[in-house]
């Protein structure tokens, strides 16, 4: 075997690892730093503050007595409060019997002794803040990139395989093959403009220039565009890029995604032949789709064929800054959108209606977040926001030694005025790290074999 071809797949490797762990350490120090600062707000002392496991590489106390350290496995974290056990933390801080016996006063100060509401606020605050983040992450998002001016507005025209086009930046689209184009105002919607266009490689632009409309050509407002490559899909095992043209299928000419839709949903998994245009070139690929389950505008899902590219304009359109209460708005209905779209999917995993391999685990995850990171900044961070998301939601999960968990004995204790007993505490404890392992294990199975 020759070492230097294993260079590149040990590079792609080690990228994939740290942008898997900056990613997950990001997610998890917001998390535990909610714990963290909504306990100190409750009056709740935390002997310790880490970021990962096992030995501490580095480590400082500050002024309120926490010990802020970063252990060498990181692969998560945690915050030891006051009075809590000592297994996970090393020596730091004392027991809940030490503190009873030196200082009863400061039972108060400890994660045990704090009244009911201080509790479920600090449990509360892990996930909170992960919603949080992902709130301010998707609003910045949509603050830097904008929104669609109007009227549509041609920004960068993309590089594609048609010529003699004349359409150019700055270009105020009014019709395209002599069908008005939607506005925000007129009911109308692109999928009903597409359904009438032409599928042609080049159509007549009606635009508005310097003050003065004219008509002319352009491309194919929706051709068969790579604008974005799904990690782990059919197309990534291929090596399609952002910025490739598909301009044919078996052989067969295509000018817009639709037509590729079409041929791929058709193909029932048999292996297509592409044409693909990329820099000038016209290069030749063979894959085949893969069945996908997608969520349908009824809160269901369906089953697809699909290739695992997403598709784009043929230009970028121009835009204007999104004021901070759209940015805001957009923000909230972003990570709400992934809220339900995750319940939603875990419920027809639970019934059957779609398949498991939809869970990933942590191989699947680093996997992403090497391929989110190959592509750029802002989809690396978008792809922590979404991650962000689903840790929260699953840390509220009603499981004993999750936060839901927690949350579910407080609840009983609000109900029956005392907590459950020590020993019920254990086995249902003792249960629910069974069902997070086994959860675990099925889902690098997953990753493994689907």
């Amino acid at each position: 075997m020759n070492i230097i071809e294993l260079i590149p797949q040990f590079g792609g490797l080690v990228y994939t690892i740290v942008a898997f762990v900056v990613a997950l350490s990001v997610i998890v120090a917001v998390h535990e730093y909610g714990h963290y600062i909504v306990g100190r707000w409750s009056g709740i002392h935390a002997d310790v503050f880490s970021l990962g496991f096992g030995p501490v590489l580095w480590s400082r106390k500050d002024r309120r007595g926490t010990r802020w350290q970063i252990a060498a496995l990181p692969f998560g974290g945690y915050v030891k409060f006051r009075g809590d056990a000592n297994a996970a933390s090393g020596k730091d801080g004392e027991t809940m019997a030490e503190i009873y016996r030196t200082n009863p006063d400061d039972l108060r100060h400890t994660m045990h002794g704090a009244p009911l509401w201080a509790r479920s606020a600090t449990v509360a605050a892990g996930p909170v803040f992960n919603f949080i983040m992902s709130i301010v992450v998707f609003t910045g998002v949509f603050m830097v990139q904008g929104v669609a001016r109007e009227p549509l507005t041609v920004g960068e025209l993309h590089t594609l395989p048609a010529a003699g086009i004349e359409l150019s930046a700055g270009d105020e689209i009014v019709a395209i093959g002599g069908v008005d184009v939607p506005t925000t105002d007129n009911g109308t919607t692109w999928g009903a403009i597409i359904e009438t266009l032409p599928q042609a490689e080049v159509l007549d632009y009606r635009v508005r220039r310097d003050g003065q409309e004219m008509t002319v050509s352009g491309p194919y407002p929706f051709p068969a565009y790579v604008n974005r490559v799904m990690p782990r899909s059919a197309a990534a095992d291929i090596d399609l890029r952002p910025g490739d043209v598909i301009v044919a299928v078996d052989g067969a000419s295509i000018h817009a995604f639709d037509q590729l839709k079409q041929a791929v949903e058709a193909s029932n998994g048999r292996a297509l032949l592409l044409d693909v245009w990329r820099d000038g070139k016209t290069l030749q690929f063979t894959l085949a789709p893969r069945s996908t389950d997608e969520p349908t505008a009824d809160g269901g899902f369906a089953t697809q064929w699909r290739i695992g590219i997403v598709g784009g304009m043929a230009f970028d359109p121009a835009t204007e800054t999104a004021g901070p209460v759209a940015a805001l708005l957009g923000g909230l209905s972003q990570t709400w959108s992934i809220i339900t779209g995750s319940l939603s999917g875990l419920w027809h995993m639970v019934t059957g209606a779609i398949s498991t391999c939809n869970i990933s685990g942590p191989i699947g995850i680093a996997e992403t977040s090497g391929a989110m990171a190959s592509q750029g900044a802002q989809s690396f961070i978008s792809f922590i926001a979404v991650l962000s998301t689903a840790v929260g939601l699953l840390n509220l999960f009603p499981v004993p030694a999750l936060d839901g968990g927690h949350l579910m004995f407080y609840a009983y204790e609000a109900v029956a005025g005392k907590p459950p007993s020590d020993g019920v505490v254990r086995v249902l404890m003792a249960i629910g790290l069974t069902m997070i392992l086994s959860l675990m294990v099925f889902a690098l199975a997953n990753d493994l074999l689907c």
